[in-house]
């Protein structure tokens, strides 16, 4: 049964990651990088090639909406990647703290790494200490984005699928002890 709950979600997960890239969003606001942590987290440890759903993903979305620099693209995609190390490494320990740990770092790698990559390979900034500040600061409206669109499609994925765990095998969602003291 589980099985077959996580199977649904995975094809529900790629359909909406597939049509939040080709939709109109705003800059950055994809569930591609919860997309990845949620494979991390829930696939990776049984198969490591379930890493690669998210790039196949991006890859399809990328032959409709169009190529730009490959180095670019490949510092992107490893990007996505490493979303889904983290989560690999948080599954044994997941919770609220180490899944949104683990959604902030793969915000903030992204950010790091791709604006970097613009610095380093395109003629926009100049290549100096200065150009790559420059980079970083011209970056932060997209970091913004990232941000909430990564934590808004984790809560939906993570969130969504831990409820119907809980509602097919009745288990507990909140702790008792969380529990007696909101009742007070």
């Amino acid at each position: 049964m589980k099985k077959h709950i996580i199977i649904a979600f995975l094809l529900v997960a790629l359909a909406i990651a597939l049509a939040g890239r080709l939709i109109p969003h705003p800059p950055n606001f994809t569930p591609i990088g919860a997309l990845a942590l949620f494979v991390g987290i829930y696939l990776a440890q049984k198969n490591r090639w379930a890493l690669l759903l998210p790039l196949a993903v991006m890859f399809l979305a990328d032959l409709a909406i169009g190529f730009y620099d490959t180095k670019l693209m490949l510092l992107v995609y490893g990007s996505f990647l490493f979303y889904g190390v983290f989560g690999l490494l948080i599954k044994d320990k997941k919770n609220f703290g180490t899944i949104t740990l683990a959604t902030l770092a793969g915000s903030f790698l992204f950010y790091l790494t791709t604006n970097f990559g613009v610095w380093a390979f395109s003629p926009l900034y100049a290549p100096t200490l200065e150009g790559l500040m420059l980079s970083y600061t011209m970056g932060l409206p997209f970091l913004k984005y990232t941000l909430l669109g990564d934590l808004f499609f984790v809560g939906i994925f993570v969130g969504a699928y831990e409820l119907a765990l809980a509602l097919v095998y009745k288990k507990q969602i909140f702790p008792k002890e969380a529990l007696a003291k909101l009742k007070g």
